[in-house]
């Protein structure tokens, strides 16, 4: 993922429908960030790992954002989507469940990309 012409930005989004603010903010900077060339990596942490899941994302509502299957499909286009792995394993969520091209990898995974000298980490 890592490339000597742009810088990668991880977002770990650490809250779903249970914090609606934060979560779609996670979502659209991700997906701006694609937008703007960037190489994006969206971590799905807690309550954020269902967003992986058909279906969650597209009931996700929230007034005046944009809607979050559109910025998760971004993400899966240009980027990648990841799902924690003990989150996923607490919710019974398994890789058989997720929508296509989302993974589940663990914190030694997301320690490598926020340590890349070109990474940029945000959490939400």
């Amino acid at each position: 993922m890592s490339s000597s012409s742009s810088r990668t930005l991880v977002v770990k989004c650490t809250a779903g429908a249970d914090d609606a603010e934060r979560c779609s903010q996670a979502f659209s900077v991700a997906a701006t960030a694609l937008a703007a060339g960037a190489e994006v990596s969206l971590w799905l942490t807690g309550e954020a790992s269902w967003l992986a899941v058909p279906g969650r994302a597209e009931a996700f509502q929230l007034p005046h954002s944009a809607p979050l299957a559109e910025l998760r499909d971004a993400v899966l286009v240009g980027g990648t989507l990841t799902v924690c792995t003990q989150c996923a394993a607490r919710r019974g969520i398994t890789e058989a469940d997720l929508v296509p091209g989302a993974r589940i990898a663990g914190s030694a995974s997301f320690v490598d990309e926020v340590l890349r000298r070109d990474a940029q980490a945000l959490v939400y």
